[in-house]
């Protein structure tokens, strides 16, 4: 009952309240423009990471001292790598999620420094994290519309066969054993119906660069092969 009494003193509670107070506040205001535009992670989430980051740093403190804290934030670093990791989604080449996963990872910096009772630190740190997502915007969108230089740039290469569902079996295999022979081998493969009965093959391939007559030629030899309707491949940029 007595050391229920001294750990609940008025002054480490008033302690505590300030950097719990500061984490979601400031969590708030992070989550506060990812709801604005509609991301996975928004308001609560970011607020509630942050909180709770806070949480485990500041009564590992309270209980071990500095040490303490120190070990539980590199848990609460491996932790919220998890919870990123649930905010990625990928679907063929395509990647979604990686800022909004940096986010949560920026939020709970900032609950672990509101945690420590390094309110200024949380602050300055959510000052950069805001920064990164709104002033840097338009620096992105205006290099993303220039157009890509392919001296200076990489480029995702995709190559797509259409063929008859019966011989896509066949047509994947061929296709891959062509491509390889090129000196382009496949990084990754998806198909899907493609009409009542036909399917489309896309590969990805490892190569940032290509020969366009090599790759034109492979295009030919695989609209040769029985039951290929049709072969090309497209350039995008990288992510």
């Amino acid at each position: 009952m007595f050391d229920a009494i001294d750990t609940n003193a008025l002054r480490p509670l008033l302690d505590t309240l300030t950097s719990l107070g500061a984490a979601f506040i400031l969590g708030s205001v992070i989550g506060f423009e990812r709801q604005v535009r509609q991301r996975t992670a928004g308001l609560r989430t970011n607020t509630l990471v942050a909180v709770g980051a806070a949480v485990f740093v500041h009564i590992a403190g309270r209980l071990t001292g500095h040490e303490g804290a120190v070990h539980v934030m590199a848990y609460v670093v491996s932790g919220i790598g998890f919870l990123g990791a649930g905010a990625i989604m990928k679907e063929g080449a395509n990647i979604s999620g990686l800022n909004t996963a940096a986010t949560l990872w920026g939020s709970a910096a900032v609950g672990a420094c509101a945690g420590a009772s390094m309110i200024g630190e949380a602050t300055i740190a959510t000052g950069f994290v805001l920064a990164a997502n709104t002033l840097l915007r338009p620096v992105v969108n205006r290099i993303n519309r220039q157009p890509v230089n392919e001296q200076s740039a990489e480029a995702v290469y995709t190559v797509y066969v259409i063929c008859r569902r019966v011989v896509q079996a066949e047509v994947r295999e061929k296709m891959t054993e062509l491509l390889e022979a090129a000196t382009y081998p496949v990084r990754d493969m998806a198909q899907h119906a493609f009409g009542p009965t036909d399917a489309e093959i896309a590969a990805t391939l490892y190569a940032s660069a290509v020969e366009a007559e090599e790759l034109d030629h492979v295009m030919t030899l695989l609209e040769a092969e029985t039951g290929v309707l049709q072969a090309f491949w497209n350039a995008s940029a990288e992510d």
